[in-house]
């Protein structure tokens, strides 16, 4: 590697500080812990994110190969601690295409479902891997999936039902399916009327699917190795669905703005459709995606400007309402999954220094009364995505307790955060020290013995 070419990839800020790349595997066990772990939490705490090996600088952020960093919890102990790349041809150096549904970074999110473990990346098929996260192979619910899976599938907490779709740029540009709570698809359907726009997430409600055709679309100039790009010539709309019956959408004309992550959808007592997450305006997204490709001109975190906000669908007039609930800079929203679907008092969130805030911070949304209350962390403390994990006999819909994992740059070190979602802001419950620092990454999930 000449010094001009690693300069180059020591400025790529998805390789530095926080998102630098650990360079090996490693197994740790009967980690230190201070506090006590909850006796109820009995299971895995699983986090994937983008970690290419040691001399490959992906293009864009979102193309690095994936690793899962897991945690084992059990009778109060944190049994273990473990990372390992999902070991798919794209980590190999095998490059994705277009179609090649099996080349995946499979880095983006791990889910637990029919009893798999599957790591994700929306433009390709899911990756298989062991409790222990070893690696399987490439899974397409038994020849039934012929599309990429999103990384945002949604399980409902009543049916048991995973809903999940394939986005494409070329059509067609949305596939529909249903899995039954075992696994097997149950419902595989086209839906007419998308356009190739980036789909990153949807939501459901107890009744409806909700699709977001919003303005960063396919764009064949854009050479990041992610193909989209903001158009302020396309039509941004949300649309909704009926869960069952023919696939039937009605769209809502919307403002122009960006949605990766949709906190909650339900359906509010007048019939209408409520809509929140951290959404991105023309100025936000470009200036995102400038620290998620490296370009010049970058900000100092991933996160330019995305806030939290509220789109309210109503099928009576139309039209669409929205409004925004706070200034701070927020990503990675999450909830109490018990109320997914329905309506929901609570959300959490990272919160991105900017807008009066200088360090990041875990916060806490109440959308009944409009209050926040932050977690903050310290210098050169990033707290990663927040899972909320509800409490044994827990009556309120934020008993319970958010998991995350803390990358502290100082220290070069990490810890597993066990927090009060109801007294957040208070010391933690307890801290799992783990043993190396692990980098910022994206999505993960805890996945109890039961599931």
């Amino acid at each position: 590697m000449t010094l001009d070419k690693m300069s180059t990839d020591l400025a790529k800020p998805y390789l530095t500080g926080h998102y630098e790349p650990v360079v090996d595997e490693t197994t740790a066990r009967d980690l230190v812990v201070h506090g006590s772990i909850p006796p109820e939490l009995e299971g895995r705490y699983f986090r994937n994110g983008h970690n290419p090996k040691p001399g490959i600088t992906p293009t864009h952020w979102f193309k690095g190969t994936g690793m899962i960093h897991g945690i084992r919890l059990s009778g109060g102990r944190a049994e273990w601690y473990r990372n390992r790349w999902v070991r798919t041809p794209y980590l190999e150096g095998i490059p994705f295409t277009g179609t090649e549904l099996d080349v995946s970074a499979a880095g983006t999110n791990i889910i637990q479902h029919g009893g798999r473990y599957l790591a994700l990346q929306e433009a390709n098929l899911p990756w298989e891997v062991t409790p222990d996260l070893d690696t399987v192979g490439p899974y397409d619910f038994g020849g039934k999936l012929a599309t990429a899976m999103t990384a945002h599938p949604k399980e409902d907490p009543v049916t048991g039902e995973l809903f999940f779709y394939g986005y494409s740029p070329f059509p067609p540009y949305l596939t529909f399916y249903v899995a039954s709570p075992d696994g097997q698809i149950t419902r595989a359907e086209v839906i007419d009327g998308a356009g190739p726009s980036l789909m990153h997430d949807f939501a459901i409600t107890a009744d409806h699917v909700i699709w977001l055709d919003l303005p960063v679309v396919f764009d064949s100039a854009e050479r990041s190795g992610i193909p989209y790009r903001w158009s302020d010539a396309y039509r941004p709309r949300i649309g909704v669905m009926p869960r069952t019956g023919p696939a039937s959408v009605t769209w809502f004309d919307v403002e122009p703005g960006a949605l990766l992550h949709v906190s909650n959808a339900y359906t509010d007592p007048g019939g209408r459709v409520v809509v929140e997450g951290p959404r991105y305006d023309r100025s936000a997204w470009e200036s995102s995606w400038k620290w998620w490709i490296g370009a010049p001109g970058h900000g100092t975190t991933p996160e330019a400007g995305s806030i939290h906000h509220r789109w309210i669908l109503d099928p009576a007039t139309g039209r669409a309402i929205e409004e925004p609930l706070d200034a701070l800079v927020t990503e990675f929203p999450t909830i109490n999954e018990t109320y997914l679907g329905r309506s929901s008092r609570y959300s959490y969130a990272v919160a991105f220094p900017g807008s009066g805030l200088d360090q990041f911070a875990v916060v806490k949304y109440d959308a009944r009364t409009g209050e926040r209350r932050l977690q903050p962390f310290g210098p050169e403390q990033m707290p990663g995505e927040a899972v909320f994990v509800p409490a044994e006999g827990g009556t309120a819909e934020d008993d319970g307790y958010l998991l995350t994992i803390m990358s502290d740059l100082r220290r070069n070190a990490s810890q597993l955060l066990i927090l009060d979602a109801r007294g957040l802001g208070r010391a933690p419950v307890a801290v799992v020290e783990l043993p190396r620092r692990v980098p910022a990454g994206i999505h993960g999930n805890w996945l109890t013995d039961n599931h």
